[in-house]
């Protein structure tokens, strides 16, 4: 065998014994059921946590990290998206747990905390374990970001992904966590759990989940309709309940909610037309299709970001403003005299500036496309969005979610400015939303299925044996 098959065949391989160990510092700051999650995490050694926003996933991700330090006196890099960074610093200082922030590759600590674009900086050799935190905001990043962070890990014994959004209306996100943690590859996750009806395994490019555990994969060139094997769907939650954990509120472990209630959120919609027709037609007709729900965008985009700044201006309060498209955001800093805009095109320390200073009220409105600053922020503070619609279910949740989250006191305001034309993206939204609960009702359900054997049943009856089956006959 040649050393370069050799060093390819080490590259993919995957590191697969049993990691975990017991505990060895479980903190009195944890909730009982952030007790029993990280305690889960770090008996598994691999695991994914997903759970809503507010939960306390930094908290248990620093306690997972510290274990693994005592356990190897080894290091835990933690990637966290932009700004989240030096508020899980913040974390660990109010915790104790000792973690600092690199920006060049140095090891500063034995715990160190870096954002994701950083990673490039960073050798796997140096490190133990590896904590990627809102880890379904990779796909957000560029294709060579997600493969650089895969390759990353693909050797480091000990990894924890936390998330909120695990998989928000699809099921093929579960199978790249579980490649990512070295459990089972994404397609041997689909050769296992389902059927193309078309009898195609083409690269998978998206995915759009339907009811009856059907799904909708656009493979290569053409369409292939993925479903459920006939006897897999209880095996496949069983799987994925085999290193992961979900968690809406703590009542879904069997615990008292007690302060995880959400206040509520009050969505109010907000209809804007064009001042002009477009060239050609004597009247406005409702937009049909993603081209021309666009081109409506576009030609509304005066008259939208106008309701937007009248809505945020006339508060003086803290307000989170969202847009799809530079021009929007353009000129939404222009019409709003306090508002500051991070853009795709700052730099990233700019960019990270101005988010935290929006984080620590220094900046009353925030203007930003949700790729940019909808993940991992906490925004209790501000409890007024706005927003443009747009088909991304994850990409509205977790907008919305950098407000309305645990911990948040007052009712959360969200204004959706729209055309007409853009109800049809509402009702979309919608449905993902459905699909969203279901999936995660069915991890939850199976969750604690397991988790309720485990906790040991009653066995006493004695189970009577047909005389037929008697040994003595």
């Amino acid at each position: 065998m040649s050393k370069d098959y050799t060093t390819f065949l080490a590259r993919k391989a995957q590191l697969d014994e049993a990691l975990g160990f017991a505990p060895l510092w479980l903190p009195n700051a944890l909730f009982d059921f952030q007790r029993a999650l990280t305690e889960w995490a770090i008996h598994q050694g691999r695991a994914a946590l997903f759970e809503d926003c507010g939960t306390g996933k930094t908290l248990q991700q620093l306690v997972w990290a510290e274990n693994v330090v005592r356990q190897t006196n080894g290091r835990v890099l933690i990637l966290t998206p932009l700004a989240v960074g030096a508020q899980t610093v913040r974390e660990g200082e109010k915790f104790g747990v000792e973690c600092r922030r690199s920006l060049d590759g140095s090891l500063v600590t034995k715990i160190v905390v870096a954002n994701y674009q950083r990673l490039h900086h960073f050798r796997p050799d140096d490190f133990v374990g590896v904590v990627c935190d809102e880890s379904s905001c990779l796909k957000s990043f560029e294709a060579v970001t997600r493969a650089a962070v895969t390759e990353f890990m693909r050797r480091i014994p000990y990894r924890l992904l936390c998330t909120a959004t695990a998989a928000p209306n699809d099921y093929i996100e579960l199978g790249t966590s579980s490649e990512a943690l070295g459990c089972l590859g994404f397609m041997d996750m689909l050769g296992r759990f389902f059927k193309n009806d078309q009898n195609t395994s083409k690269p998978v490019r998206r995915w759009t989940a339907q009811k009856h555990g059907w799904a909708s994969l656009s493979a290569g060139g053409g369409r292939g309709i993925w479903r459920f094997k006939g006897h897999a769907e209880t095996p496949f939650w069983r799987w994925v309940c085999s290193w992961a954990r979900a968690l809406r509120r703590p009542s879904d472990l069997g615990f008292d909610d007690g302060r995880f209630v959400l206040p509520p959120l009050v969505e109010r919609e907000h209809l804007v037309s064009a001042r002009s027709l477009p060239e050609g037609m004597l009247f406005a007709l409702p937009a049909q299709g993603l081209d021309e729900q666009r081109a409506e965008a576009r030609r509304t985009l005066k008259e939208r970001c106008e309701r937007v700044a009248e809505l945020v201006s006339t508060t003086g309060q803290p307000a989170l403003v969202w847009c799809n498209l530079n021009d929007e955001g353009d000129l939404l800093e222009a019409l709003i005299p306090d508002a500051v805009q991070v853009a795709g095109s700052d730099a990233d320390d700019a960019k990270e500036e101005r988010l935290t200073a929006f984080a620590g009220g220094q900046v009353r409105v925030l203007i930003t496309k949700p790729k940019i600053g909808a993940w991992g922020l906490n925004l209790q503070h501000c409890a007024h969005i706005t927003w443009f619609p747009s088909h991304s279910f994850e990409a509205y949740y977790q907008a919305v979610r950098r407000c309305w989250r645990f911990g948040q006191t007052r009712p959360v305001v969200v204004d959706l400015v729209m055309t007409e034309g853009e109800r049809a993206v509402m009702t979309n939204l919608q449905r993902k939303a459905l699909a969203a609960d279901r999936m995660f009702s069915a991890l939850v359900g199976e969750m604690n299925s397991a988790l309720w054997v485990r906790r040991g049943m009653d066995f006493a009856l004695t189970e009577e044996v047909p005389t037929w089956l008697s040994p003595t006959r």
